[in-house]
């Protein structure tokens, strides 16, 4: 939002957020389409330039109307339509894909609003004909259990009307959402895509468009489940649709972070070659979906690391659920052999187990498969009552399914058994050699 009086000199001039317009400053003549700013109180003018930056110049009555956009239409609650019913649904829930610069700090907010949102992506309505809502505008980083529920509760409600969903979200926590979905929304009768950007939309290195126009294509198109969609590689071009409970940001900043692990990719998928590729197969449900939205809180995830402090293990006792993340094959510090150096820590594993905390194990390898029948560390852990032999599950995944779990049980057998039944993809009966391929 601009001040007042840049507001009503742009109202005068006829210039509108999204027109294209050209501004001299400084000698220089700057033309790009004209952004909206989130500091209202602000003297600078927002600007993306052809080569897909966006700059910030000081506001002067040398700006001049290049060429009209027409503005999205908006319907009641805020959501940007086209004319006629739509037939697929974009949901933003905040993150770098969502944000706004300002320009006079340089600081991104998640701040965007469905119009504004709609007017960045004209391409959409080549692909589909979208509804856009801001359900919230979070940085993934503050996700938490509630957020999910929130988040379920807007998917499903599409889901029922038989709408595909593309979901935005920030990167950094898009892999522990996705697994939420995948477990709250059982049987999904459409597809559910996550996305978002690495960078943001003022570098003309953003990878919002491809990721976003990609993902409508696949869920316009594709086949059921809940999905990733991200960059395949660094390039512009095709993305990878990857299994909601099986994908991992594996890089702070690359457009390609994001990689599934212990499986292949669901498919590739390029919307401008109007193509989707599977590289995977995907069990289609037969049974009806089905909506489980309550989770517990109260779990943590915990990495093994040596010296771990027994004592540290101990006050985990407060929590319902604890999900270990453990070294190799499924082992945590026994001593076994009675090092006098050792600092073994399974007796407070026992005794948490003992008490009703309900202790689960993942790999701090995330690829490959735990079988703690190898090693006499392993022996022990599965001895004391940890969930986790023979599973191949990524530490993320297994801390938000057992606190899907948790949400519809505590009972120790009930939990066990919930905990080693595949629901979403998250397990599988094989390990393939070529699942560890760069």
């Amino acid at each position: 939002m601009y001040s007042k009086k840049i507001s009503e000199w742009l109202d005068k001039n006829g210039i509108s957020i999204g027109d294209e317009v050209s501004l001299e400053f400084g000698g220089k003549m700057y033309e790009g389409i004209l952004l909206d700013n989130p500091t209202h109180d602000t003297d600078i003018i927002a600007i993306k330039l052809e080569n897909g930056y966006n700059v910030g110049i000081k506001f002067n009555e040398n700006i001049h109307l290049v060429k009209k956009h027409a503005k999205p239409m908006v319907a009641a609650g805020g959501q940007a339509v086209k004319k006629g019913d739509y037939d697929l649904a974009i949901q933003m829930f905040g993150g770098t894909i969502a944000s706004k610069v300002e320009y006079r700090t340089g600081a991104v907010f998640p701040s965007m609003s469905a119009e504004e949102f709609k007017g960045l992506f004209p391409e959409l309505g080549n692909i589909c004909k979208p509804s856009v809502k801001s359900v919230m505008s979070i940085l993934s980083e503050d996700m938490a259990v509630e957020h999910w529920k929130t988040m379920g509760s807007e998917i499903y409600s599409e889901l029922k009307e038989g709408k595909p969903v593309v979901a935005t979200h920030g990167t950094d926590t898009m892999g522990y959402s996705a697994a939420a979905i995948s477990f709250m929304i059982l049987n999904p009768m459409r597809p559910v895509v996550f996305t978002g950007a690495q960078r943001s939309s003022d570098r003309g290195s953003s990878d919002n468009k491809e990721n976003l126009l990609n993902s409508a294509y696949y869920a316009h198109r594709g086949k059921p489940g809940v999905f990733v969609c991200m960059h395949a590689s660094t390039n512009d071009g095709k993305g990878y649709v990857h299994i909601g409970t099986r994908v991992r940001k594996m890089h702070t900043s690359r457009r390609d972070a994001f990689r599934s692990v212990n499986a292949k990719p669901v498919a590739a998928v390029d919307y401008s070659q109007e193509r989707i590729e599977y590289l995977s197969e995907i069990q289609i449900a037969s049974e009806p979906m089905e909506f489980r939205p309550t989770f517990n809180d109260n779990v943590a995830l915990i990495y093994i690391h040596p010296s771990i402090k027994p004592e540290f293990i101990r006050k985990l006792s407060e929590y319902d659920g604890v999900v270990l993340m453990v070294t190799g094959l499924g082992h945590v510090p026994t001593n076994p052999f009675g090092d006098t150096r050792g600092k073994p820590i399974i007796k407070e594993v026992s005794e948490l187990v003992k008490s009703g905390v309900h202790v689960v194990a993942a790999p701090q390898t995330l690829y490959g498969r735990m079988n703690m029948n190898v090693y006499t560390a392993g022996r022990i852990l599965k001895e004391a009552g940890v969930i986790g032999h023979m599973c191949n599950w990524l530490p993320e995944t297994a801390f938000v399914k057992l606190s899907w779990v948790l949400g519809q049980t505590k009972d120790r057998k009930g939990v066990e058994e919930m905990m080693y039944k595949n629901y979403a993809g998250e397990l599988s009966e094989r390990s393939m050699l070529d699942d560890f391929e760069e």
